[in-house]
């Protein structure tokens, strides 16, 4: 864990992922789950990090973590997503600026929704990835959405309906966004190693080789857009 400076000078932490060579290495924003700044998606920073990328991901709950649906339910709904989009994560790609030009950003159902929300507000990244969530798309001025865009969402999704994530997409080609967007024969949260078994919510199912597909899809999209 790091200190790093919001835009408003506030200091607060985030999980910091090193690659083994740092010089000349693009970095990327995770933004994590409504379940907090855990192990999991630590995991995944440590993961893009082996595959070269140094990685920040900001601590939005302070510290705090669930894995009750209802508590976790709790901790989104009082989370300011102006706040975290404008300070936090703005904070973490200012801290990232001062090791590389290119930033790339990635998040998980409530991080999927503020990746988007950020690339629309925030000019220095080069380019996004979402997992399996969006804002209502009312809120959303893709007009703003300046680089290329990659999607993975299940067509079992209980949570964010396959019809409506046509209808992001085609919001996102009618402004010339550069987008992809991929759909996989599985339910919510496919990528999630946590999503499977008693521990499980209802509608969840980690799934090992969707995940792996969309994990492959992922790499070679920021190794184009990063590198």
């Amino acid at each position: 864990m790091i200190d790093f400076a919001r835009p408003d000078g506030l200091q607060i932490k985030g999980y910091q992922a090193t690659p083994l060579l740092l010089e000349g290495a693009p970095a990327i924003v995770v933004i994590q789950e409504w379940w907090g700044l855990n192990t999991q998606i630590k995991d995944v920073a440590d993961r893009l990090a082996e595959c070269g990328y140094l990685v920040l991901v900001p601590d939005l709950y302070r510290g705090k973590s669930t894995v009750e649906e209802e508590e976790a339910h709790h901790l989104m709904d009082h989370l300011d997503f102006g706040s975290a989009i404008s300070q936090d994560i703005q904070g973490a790609v200012n801290y990232l600026k001062n090791y590389s030009t290119k930033i790339g950003v990635t998040g998980y159902c409530m991080g999927g929704a503020l990746t988007l929300l950020a690339l629309s507000a925030i000019a220095e990244f080069s380019a996004g990835t979402v997992w399996y969530g969006f804002p209502p798309l009312e809120a959303l001025d893709v007009s703003r959405i300046k680089v290329p865009v990659l999607g993975h969402w299940a067509t079992q999704d209980v949570f964010f309906s396959i019809e409506t994530v046509a209808d992001l997409e085609s919001k996102l080609r009618d402004a010339d966004v550069d987008v992809q967007f991929h759909r996989y024969l599985a339910h919510h949260a496919f990528a999630n190693e946590t999503a499977m078994g008693e521990g499980r919510i209802a509608g969840t199912q980690y799934d090992a080789f969707w995940a792996q597909q969309a994990w492959d899809r992922t790499l070679t999209f920021f190794g184009k857009t990063l590198w």
